[in-house]
């Protein structure tokens, strides 16, 4: 049985365990930088603007790791996530089954979901952002291939029945892309996990103060 229903989150976050991309050698017209992505978003270093801008977090106080994902404990974690449903395009209310969402949001300068690493007094700090957008909908509105941030593709998400794992982790099909601005990472700034981050200061009643 698929071991994946702690990881349904009522605002619907992305988990990703596809292999990194690199950043690529120049941009993509329309693309912000990764510094302007960074200038647009550094006020969310402090989680309680997030909090105030929309942003939910995850409602079962996930901090998500590599070894989870079957992946080696070297490769490191991913954080917090703390997510707008609105640019997610989810429906009100809790999920009942897989996630969907209708939103086609993917500009970086206003992320759809900020993660952050929890820190040993208490806080958090923001380590990456991330889009993501649901298949179906993406296709729906006329595009042929997958979204791309500065050229590199999103990741394709979907569950493999014959696993274990529920590699969608309870989404419908996706696409989604992690982007490393606030933490260095060794993988890659566009992996999706990172040694250097890490959830051995993650406690499950921890307040939401940065």
């Amino acid at each position: 049985m698929k071991n994946s229903g702690r990881y349904l989150l009522a605002a619907a976050f992305a988990l990703s365990t596809a292999s990194c991309a690199t950043v690529p050698p120049a941009t993509v017209a329309g693309d912000p930088s990764l510094d302007e992505a960074r200038a647009a978003t550094d006020r969310f270093k402090d989680v309680n603007v997030a909090l105030r801008e929309g942003y939910v977090r995850d409602p079962m106080d996930h901090c998500v790791t590599a070894v989870e994902m079957g992946l080696p404990a070297s490769a490191g974690a991913m954080g917090i996530h703390y997510s707008r449903p609105d640019l997610l395009g989810l429906p009100p209310g809790a999920p009942t089954a897989r996630v969907n969402g209708s939103g086609i949001h993917t500009d970086f300068r206003n992320p759809a979901i900020l993660i952050y690493e929890p820190q040993a007094n208490g806080s958090l700090e923001l380590v990456a952002i991330e889009n993501l957008v649901f298949q179906q909908s993406w296709h729906a509105a006329g595009h042929a291939g997958r979204p791309s941030y500065l050229g590199v593709s999103y990741d394709a998400m979907a569950d493999d029945p014959a696993t274990a794992l529920d590699e969608a982790h309870m989404f419908e099909p996706h696409y989604d892309r992690h982007v490393w601005l606030y933490r260095a990472n060794p993988s890659g700034v566009f992996a999706p996990f990172n040694p250097a981050v890490s959830c051995a200061h993650h406690r499950a009643a921890h307040a939401h103060s940065g």
